[in-house]
C-alpha cells in the first residue's frame, strides 16, 4: 500500500477518531476513580468496624482481580446484573464504553482511595488540632488546610494511577470498542503494514506519556514552593 494514498489516509483518520474515543474513556475513568476514590478514602479514615470491614472486602476483591476480568463481567454480565437490580425482566443495554469506564472507576477508585487514606494518614496530626484550635469548620479545614496538603503528598502517587490508567484503556477493546489499539489492529490486518500503524499507536501513548511526566514535574514544583523556602 502507498503512504499518503486515499486508503492509507482513511485509516490514519479511523486512528485518530479512535485516539479520541481513546481519550475520552481515559478521562471519564479518571476523574471518576478519582473522585470516588477521595470520597472512599476520606470515609475510610472512621474507626467503624462495618466500614472498615466492606472497605477491606472491597480492596482486597479489586485489588485481587484483573482489571480484563472486571470489564469482561461488566460488560458481558452488566445487563443480567442492572436487570436484577431493579427487580425487572427488561434488559439493559451495556455498551463496551459503557462497562469500561465502570470497570476503570471500579478498580482504580481503590487504589485511589489507598492512596488518600495513606496521605492523610502521613500528615501532622498538629493540622487537625490546630483547625479544631482556631474554630474552624470540618469542610474549610478539608477545603483550605487539609487537602492542599493531601494534593502535594498524593500527586506522585496519583501520576502513576493516571499512566496505569491510560495503559489500561486498550484493554476496552477486547470488549469491542473501536478505541486507537483496536483501530491500529484493524488496519495493519487490512493493508498488512503492521509496524506502521502500531507504531503510530505507540507514538500516541509515548508522547501523552511525556507531557504528563513535564506537567507532573511543574505541578510538584508549584506544590513544594513553601516547602522550598521553609527548608531554605
Amino acid at each position: 500500500m502507498e503512504l499518503f494514498s486515499d486508503q492509507f489516509n482513511g485509516y490514519l483518520w479511523q486512528m485518530v477518531q479512535g485516539a479520541y474515543i481513546t481519550l475520552q474513556l481515559f478521562a471519564a475513568g479518571f476523574t471518576l476513580a478519582l473522585v470516588l476514590g477521595t470520597l472512599i478514602g476520606i470515609v475510610t479514615l472512621s474507626r467503624n468496624w462495618l466500614i472498615q470491614a466492606v472497605w477491606k472486602t472491597y480492596a482486597s476483591i479489586i485489588m485481587g482481580v484483573p482489571s480484563l476480568l472486571i470489564i469482561f463481567l461488566l460488560y458481558y454480565g452488566g445487563s443480567a446484573m442492572l436487570s436484577g437490580l431493579f427487580g425487572t425482566d427488561r434488559s439493559f443495554d451495556v455498551t463496551p464504553f459503557g462497562a469500561g469506564v465502570t470497570a476503570l472507576t471500579i478498580v482504580y477508585a481503590a487504589y485511589v482511595a489507598e492512596l488518600v487514606h495513606g496521605a492523610v494518614m502521613n500528615l501532622p496530626k498538629g493540622q487537625f488540632e490546630a483547625c479544631s484550635a482556631l474554630a474552624i469548620g470540618p469542610v474549610a479545614a478539608w477545603r483550605h488546610v487539609i487537602l492542599p496538603q493531601l494534593t502535594r503528598l498524593a500527586l506522585p502517587g496519583l501520576v502513576n494511577i493516571w499512566m496505569i490508567v491510560l495503559k489500561d484503556t486498550p484493554l476496552v477493546s477486547l470488549a469491542g470498542l473501536n478505541d486507537l489499539v483496536a483501530n491500529a489492529k484493524i488496519a495493519a490486518g487490512a493493508t498488512k503494514e503492521p509496524f506502521i500503524f502500531f507504531i503510530a499507536a505507540s507514538l500516541f501513548f509515548i508522547v501523552f506519556s511525556a507531557l504528563t511526566l513535564r506537567l507532573s514535574a511543574r505541578l510538584e514544583a508549584r506544590f513544594g514552593r513553601g516547602l522550598a523556602e521553609v527548608k531554605a
